[in-house]
């Protein structure tokens, strides 16, 4: 697999990077993990418009799925060769109810579902394209999900948002990349089932026994150097944090 960050901001998109988005590919097929704030300008850069195959959002949050409203755009009202088939949406309950009420001016109640397959999220295994994957709910706000990603013996999770939790150890273990928020400062903020900070993601990451991790979600506000050398104190693996552009061959 091949997993290319998009954006990887929290809250909201910094002077550098767009909000979480994140693109993983086996095979010729293209899965996008969220599209958050000033994601969908970031992911021209690494596939047309129309190339995507499916899409995945972890929750409902602004910074996980806004960009969604612009996408339906480019899929309505496609100038060039005809509106394309509905992409696979994977979503928690509600979804196309909330980008449809986001979005404000839609041409109709049902717009959003023409160019949208949306699927329900709920914990539990199943196929993507060539990808074997595992969703479960994790402890935030809203509903969330955390997804394990599995192709040809090899494993990547991605957190989404989320605060401790013992379903996150349980998605992550053994894979060999831990894509996991790190929103927190150890010692500074303590706000339960919200999010993790950088010594957290590393004890989750040490104990999945993961290959690799990959700290993102990161606020504009949040020292990421403290979060990372956090993460290093208790995992022993290579860590490091997640910027806009890279590229992992999982």
């Amino acid at each position: 697999m091949k997993l290319t960050v998009v954006g990887c901001s929290g809250s909201f998109p910094s002077a550098g990077s767009a909000c979480s988005s994140y693109l993983v590919e086996a095979d010729g097929f293209r899965l996008l993990l969220d599209m958050g704030n000033g994601a969908l300008g970031e992911l021209q850069r690494h596939v047309g418009l129309y190339d995507l195959d499916a899409i995945f959002l972890s929750h409902l949050h602004a910074d996980h799925c806004i960009d969604m409203c612009a996408y339906f755009v480019v899929r309505y009202y496609r100038f060039d060769g005809g509106r394309p088939e509905a992409i696979p949406v994977y979503g928690p309950e509600g979804t196309e109810q909330r980008l449809t009420t986001a979005h404000a001016d839609t041409p109709s109640d049902h717009a959003m579902g023409e160019v949208f397959d949306f699927h329900t999220l709920k914990s539990g295994s199943f196929e993507i394209g060539p990808f074997s994957v595992r969703t479960e709910k994790l402890c935030h706000p809203v509903d969330t999900f955390g997804i394990r990603v599995e192709h040809d013996g090899r494993a990547l999770t991605y957190s989404g948002d989320t605060g401790a939790c013992e379903a996150l150890a349980e998605l992550a273990e053994d894979t060999d990349l831990f894509l996991c928020e790190a929103s927190f400062v150890h010692g500074k903020e303590d706000i339960p089932d919200l999010h993790l900070n950088g010594r957290e993601a590393g004890e989750y990451a040490a104990r999945a026994g993961a290959g690799r991790l990959v700290l993102t979600h990161i606020p504009p506000w949040t020292d990421a150097e403290r979060n990372l050398a956090d993460a290093r104190e208790v995992y022993e693996g290579p860590v490091e944090l997640a910027v806009p552009g890279a590229v992992y061959e999982v």
